[in-house]
């Protein structure tokens, strides 16, 4: 990040008092880097490389597309921290539009944001009700009644507050960054070198447009697998230094989350032939079974429970937050900015916890990833949106921070995003189209909230 010379580091707009408390200010850089490292790193590392390896066919290529991905991470991350430093409020993406597009963009983006959280901790609650009885046979088929527990579980553990809260998310991330280097580490240094049976892998038919739509398909998988890095924006307000421990979490987590990642594909390249790893559906689990035998079922199951176990913390501690920011500045009912004495938005909880157990209940796993994903890139594309408004229609605003780069950087997550927008809805009309339907009710339910509470109530 560039530092501002002229700009001294900005106070928060004043928030209006919630009706049972406020936020607490007492998170620091420790829970900014577990946050974006537990965002983003989930089960789909244990997936990812092997689809990657299947496009491109060729060791380098796997290793640039990976490195490619993390520096688009890494610009993104660069944008939002300048926003998140300069307007360090709770609510994450709506803070951004509101301040550059208007109260009705704001909350269009604050709905979408807390229903692809809704729709992605869904998602991943159900992955994790299989992964355990894929340790636990016995258990129910479907694995929907482990993923209620584990929701109402993890519901529970955020309502005893944001100490409680925090304190889980460093735990779960730390144990995840510690097993995935665990097993780096005997890749790299126990497993003898894969010797491959064939001719390395090229790309399909070698000629410069196939390598081009081979490296389109494998950028769309690693930057997905990247999701998550910004998380810390959803806490922006609850840190005690803001202007400075919000970009080091971003920046610093997408640079340890890039490195964990290459670090799987150096030693997946190491141990599995490069045929054999684009043939895997879950390559690391490949490798396990070459140097533990019958226990690598049982040790890449526990792996992917972990990872999952954490991407639930984070995104049931950020949901609530969404709606407490558009709640506490006048965009949504006021009850859901009451805070408890915890520092926990209570009554956004209990609706997240919900709405995502009538998901799980109901919801299809494949269109929860669909929708999610359309969610998450399309916040990404109004974020950076917001950033070149803001840059342009505010010069003036205090930024502690200014985005590495810029406007080069923010222009390659910005059509990054719309690139993907586009071949998302020619590709996946169907879920593209949900998407659209279900931002489109965001005006019936802003007009909805506006008539059950006072639209001036609790407008900051």
């Amino acid at each position: 990040m560039e530092p501002n010379p002229t700009a001294r580091t900005p106070e928060p707009e004043p928030p209006a008092p919630a009706a049972a408390g406020g936020l607490l200010h007492i998170l620091g850089l420790g829970f900014g880097l577990a946050g974006a490292v537990g965002g983003s790193m989930g089960a789909g590392i244990l997936r990812t490389p092997g689809l990657v390896a299947a496009q491109l066919g060729s060791a380098p290529l796997i290793l640039l597309a990976w490195l490619v991905g993390g520096l688009y991470a890494l610009c993104g991350a660069f944008a939002v921290a300048e926003l998140g430093a300069a307007l360090p409020r709770a609510g994450g993406w709506t803070i951004y539009a509101r301040r550059a597009l208007g109260d009705r963009a704001g909350f269009a983006v604050g709905w979408i944001d807390w229903l692809g959280h809704c729709a992605g901790l869904a998602w991943v609650a159900i992955t994790i009700g299989e992964f355990a009885r894929g340790l636990v046979p016995a258990l129910p088929p479907g694995g929907k009644a482990v993923a209620l527990l584990t929701l109402v579980g993890f519901a529970l553990l955020q309502r005893l507050g944001l100490r409680a809260g925090s304190l889980s998310q460093q735990i779960l991330s730390l144990l995840k960054a510690v097993a995935f280097l665990a097993l780096i580490g005997a890749c790299l240094l126990v497993a003898p070198p894969a010797a491959s049976t064939s001719a390395p892998l090229m790309a399909p038919s070698g000629t410069p447009l196939a390598l081009a739509t081979a490296g389109v398909f494998a950028l769309q998988a690693v930057i997905t697998t990247y999701d998550g890095w910004q998380s810390p924006i959803y806490f922006a307000e609850e840190f005690t230094a803001p202007a400075t421990d919000l970009p080091r979490s971003l920046i610093g987590g997408v640079v340890a989350v890039t490195g964990v990642y290459l670090l799987v594909n150096v030693a997946l390249l190491k141990v599995l032939p490069l045929e054999a790893m684009a043939a895997s559906t879950l390559p690391l689990a490949d490798a396990a079974a070459r140097l533990f035998g019958p226990f690598s079922a049982q040790l890449i199951t526990a792996l992917a429970l972990l990872s999952s176990i954490g991407l639930v913390n984070t995104v049931i501690m950020c949901a609530p937050r969404i709606l407490f920011g558009l709640s506490r500045d006048g965009l949504f009912l006021p009850v859901f900015a009451r805070v408890n004495a915890g520092g926990t938005p209570d009554a956004a909880l209990l609706l997240t916890t919900a709405v995502t157990a009538t998901l799980i209940l109901c919801g299809d796993f494949q269109l929860l990833l669909g929708v999610s994903v359309f969610f998450y890139v399309l916040l990404y594309f109004t974020g950076i949106t917001s950033l070149f408004l803001l840059r342009w229609r505010e010069p003036e605003l205090e930024r502690p921070v200014r985005a590495w780069g810029y406007p080069l950087s923010a222009a390659v997550v910005w059509l990054g995003s719309l690139a993907f927008l586009i071949s998302a809805a020619i590709g996946d009309s169907t879920n593209s189209l949900i998407a659209a339907g279900l931002i489109a009710l965001s005006l019936p339910a802003q007009l909805l909230s506006r008539r059950m509470g006072s639209p001036d109530c609790g407008s900051g």
